[in-house]
């Protein structure tokens, strides 16, 4: 095959070579930086290089040339250097063999051959020379290039045995599908359905990183389909496979809500790049088949969705590995408030009803509004533009309404401190009936988001729960 030096542009390239001939050792770059170039996407910064001997002496005589620091892994059998703004890792040709209660392999050393065996894709088994004999020569012995122009995910050697050996290659080979945008391999496909249980050897932790991968991929449905069409999504995340079904009743049936999810997902993945609010897109309706009900007069229900769904999200990122943080707070936050803004749409918008969105949504408002945006799925183009255009009404409200009286992360003019320093009160239950009286006031419109009227509305609410003041807030503190 001719030499493809244009992808080898880099400078490090070219010091390789000379280092490789130099020491008369073979080397090649291999693997994603390969895949990419051919294809034409921008790469991330790093690059693998393949030596036939030891990676790491090579490396080590590289940062000597260089003078630059060597990051050295025994264990791995690898090093890495960063060289203009590029980390370059290096590692010995190997060849491996597991054992089936584990995915760490025995790792011998080997030829060229041997490596590109035991890597996971056809795609990322693809070397560049960079010895001068063949500097740029494409190494492919299993057609890479080929299942690239043809868009398939393939495994060099037998998938049943690639699978066993490496669940976690399972997952990859669906996230290269989702991020490609490729079709997994039929034989592939056959191998993940048989051999899907392997991956219970695998930590939730890399599964959920694969996960994260193939939800931020331009379209994370082609990713779920896979996952579910395997049997795999019942495994790694069951809550998501239990949406899926329609059942009927008197022949009244309910939407899919695994398909109406993935909707939504992908709705929310045109719009932004949040991987968290894809989260909250994933689990806005997780709760819909513990609440499913049958109404003779309605029809399917799933009453407090929303709210069972907004508790259920903390054991779900628990057991997901997911962060325990404000992420899971955002993401709870939009499950329990993701029906509020579609209610407004249907309903005259009233200011108190956009007042109290404000208030509960925060910062998050906008992204709550996306999310409903993206919970519009129906097929009826009337239906949806009726929806959408009544979005765009409420969106305004919310405009008008933030601009006049500043409820985004809204504290109260007046707060409990305030009450208990008048009254000479410890916190207790009066404080809280005061406290809330005001919040509720000023949410209703009844009094201005100001502290003077907070504080006058609150001296009148302490009458009827027959408190006297002990001492008067300075004038400063009720402008």
């Amino acid at each position: 095959m001719c030499a493809m030096t244009e992808d080898l542009q880099h400078p490090i390239f070219s010091i390789i070579k000379d280092l490789a001939d130099k020491t008369g050792t073979e080397v090649y770059v291999i693997g994603g930086y390969v895949r990419d170039r051919i294809m034409g996407r921008p790469f991330k910064n790093d690059v693998d290089i393949l030596v036939i001997g030891s990676g790491i002496d090579f490396a080590t005589k590289l940062g000597e040339r260089l003078h630059t620091k060597v990051a050295v892994y025994k264990s791995f059998g690898t090093a890495m250097l960063v060289y203009d703004g590029l980390d370059v890792e290096f590692v010995g040709a190997r060849k491996e063999s597991y054992r089936r209660e584990s995915r760490k392999p025995i790792v011998e050393d080997g030829t060229l051959q041997d490596d590109q065996n035991r890597r996971d894709f056809t795609i990322n088994a693809m070397a560049y020379s960079l010895n001068s004999a063949t500097y740029g020569q494409l190494l492919d012995p299993f057609d890479g290039l080929a299942d690239i122009q043809n868009g398939i995910i393939r495994t060099p050697l037998a998938p049943k045995e690639t699978f066993s050996d490496d669940p976690l290659r399972m997952m990859r080979a669906i996230r290269f599908a989702t991020q490609l945008n490729f079709k997994i391999d039929v034989q592939a496909i056959e191998a993940i359905v048989e051999t899907k249980d392997r991956i219970k050897i695998i930590s939730k932790e890399r599964i959920t990183d694969e996960m994260n991968k193939i939800i931020l991929s331009k379209k994370p449905s082609i990713g779920f389909k896979y996952l579910f069409d395997t049997g795999l999504l019942e495994l790694v995340f069951p809550a998501m496979a239990n949406l899926y079904g329609v059942e009927y009743f008197d022949g009244k049936g309910h939407k899919d809500n695994f398909y109406h999810t993935l909707e939504v997902l992908d709705n929310v993945a045109e719009m932004s790049d949040d991987l968290w609010l894809r989260w909250a897109a994933i689990m806005h309706d997780i709760a819909k088949p513990a609440t499913k009900r049958f109404d003779k007069r309605i029809g399917w229900t799933f009453h407090g969705h929303e709210d069972k769904g907004a508790r259920m999200v903390p054991k779900l990122f628990a057991e997901m590995k997911l962060p325990l943080n404000e992420k899971m707070k955002f993401v709870q936050k939009l499950v329990q408030l993701h029906l509020r803004p579609i209610v407004l749409a249907q309903d005259i918008v009233t200011d108190s009803a956009v007042r109290r969105l404000l208030f509960e949504a925060g910062d998050d408002i906008d992204a709550l509004m996306l999310l409903c945006h993206a919970d519009v799925t129906t097929k009826n183009e009337f239906k949806k533009k009726k929806y959408r255009d009544n979005f765009e009404l409420v969106k305004q409200k919310l405009k008008d309404v933030e601009e006049r009286d500043h409820l985004r992360n809204w504290q109260p003019p007046v707060s409990g401190e305030d009450i208990m320093h008048v009254f000479g009160l410890g916190p207790s239950r009066q404080v809280g009936i005061i406290k809330n009286a005001i919040r509720e006031a000023i949410l209703d419109g009844d009094i201005p988001n100001e502290r003077t009227a907070a504080y006058n509305f609150m001296m009148d609410k302490a009458k009827s729960l027959n408190l006297e003041p002990k001492q008067i807030l300075s004038i400063e503190t009720t402008k």
